[in-house]
């Protein structure tokens, strides 16, 4: 059987069959690509369209080493050396205080002070109309630190020995002691909490009432004095000014270093005040600096005349 010759509109029509059947195909193979524009290769298929037009070429970035940063659970805490002890109520005591009822025993001596109210420079008056601004007794400049405080511990039993477990419950008993019956306490910075402010006060006595509750003053256990709403922390007239805090009232108060302690008033004043005696020091350091640089001056203006007058 003889074939008919194709006709002239089926020879046009097969080649434009065969692109688009091509162009069907091409489709097919090309990656398909998602509305967020990740395509078929981020799920292990890899496609290559060639293209006749060269895009510009980009400088590959350097690589850059990004260091590892591990983002933390919790946040870092601040540390402290000595814990807080909080809640502790304060009754207010100062240098001279006579004896009362709430208060046996007369304030004109310290544990550890035989001339208190002398040393200090007199009666710390606690009537605020008698004190002024700079929180210290209008009567006179105090000779010792005005911002004091005492707890109920005292380390020695005379002025010869010491507790028996003075040793083994004062943290920094090895590194302040220098002979038995010597307070390693006494003088001790602290730093007392009430609301939002903070003061900063020496340890110059022992009370309120007791003298041998170390258990509460270096331990975690709560003060074991009962009278005066169980006051674990007596207070001078400087402190109470400066928290406004009342007596009977609650603080919070712990242990520091002296380099702790931040500038305010209550680095002022005193003989026993270490930052006084540091600024006296340095006025002798820089008094001698001083007549050194003067006698030095005088021996060159000599050595200049005596040079310079030898042959007149």
């Amino acid at each position: 059987m003889l074939l008919k010759p194709a006709s002239c509109s089926t020879v046009i029509l097969l080649p434009a069959l065969c692109l688009v059947l091509g162009g069907m195909g091409l489709a097919q193979s090309l990656p398909k690509v998602s509305a967020s524009g990740a395509s078929a290769a981020s799920q292990g298929k890899t496609t290559t369209v060639a293209s006749n037009t060269k895009a510009p070429s980009t400088p590959a970035a350097p690589a850059v080493n990004v260091p590892r940063i591990n983002t933390p659970t919790m946040p870092r805490m601040g540390y402290a050396k000595y814990p807080w002890k909080t809640d502790i109520v304060a009754t207010v005591f100062w240098v001279g205080e006579a004896p009362a009822e709430n208060n046996p025993t007369p304030n004109d001596k310290s544990s550890w002070d035989t001339e208190w109210v002398k040393n200090f420079g007199g009666y710390d008056d606690p009537d605020p109309t008698k004190r002024g601004t700079n929180f210290c007794p209008l009567a006179f400049t105090p000779g010792l630190n005005p911002f004091y405080i005492a707890l109920p511990y005292n380390d020695c039993l005379d002025y010869n020995s010491h507790k028996d477990e003075a040793s083994r419950v004062i943290p920094w008993f090895k590194q302040k002691f220098t002979r038995s019956g010597r307070s390693v306490v006494h003088g001790q910075w602290l730093a007392i909490r009430y609301g939002n402010r903070v003061c900063y006060a020496q340890w110059e006595d022992c009370g309120p009432f007791l003298t041998d509750d170390h258990e509460y003053v270096f331990g975690n256990a709560r003060p074991k004095n009962t009278s005066n709403n169980g006051a674990g922390i007596d207070i001078s007239p400087a402190v109470r000014d400066y928290l406004g805090l009342r007596s009977g009232g609650r603080c919070d108060w712990r242990f520091v270093d002296v380099t702790e302690v931040t500038a305010g008033p209550w680095r002022n004043l005193g003989a026993n005040n270490p930052f006084v005696r540091a600024q006296q020091q340095q006025k002798v350091r820089d008094t001698q600096s001083t007549m050194d640089r003067l006698q030095e001056l005088r021996r060159l203006r000599d050595e200049y005349f005596k040079q310079n007058s030898g042959g007149r």
